[in-house]
């Protein structure tokens, strides 16, 4: 496989190896692509969560578990309002 990179990127992998931290470009783009791996999978894990807390709020809305916002402001207002009188 072959890959033109931009002169940034070339420049970047460069000042990686120059520090040290690597002996050569490969090890760079190996690191990289191991921390894309790591972020694609943390993302599709956080989706994963997500539609499976829409499920439990729409189950939830569909059997009519849900709050009013006036009460739900409500309860925040008066949480806030304990919160500044611990403060004095």
């Amino acid at each position: 496989m072959y890959i033109q990179l931009k002169p940034e990127h070339e420049q970047f992998i460069q000042a990686q190896v120059a520090s040290g931290r690597y002996t050569n470009p490969e090890e760079v783009v190996a690191k990289a692509l191991k921390l894309l791996e790591e972020w694609d999978k943390g993302y599709k894990d956080w989706e994963e969560e997500t539609r499976q807390k829409l499920a439990v709020g729409l189950a939830q809305i569909e059997r009519g578990e849900v709050l009013d916002s006036e009460v739900v402001i409500a309860r925040l207002e008066g949480k806030l309002q304990k919160a500044r009188e611990g403060q004095e």
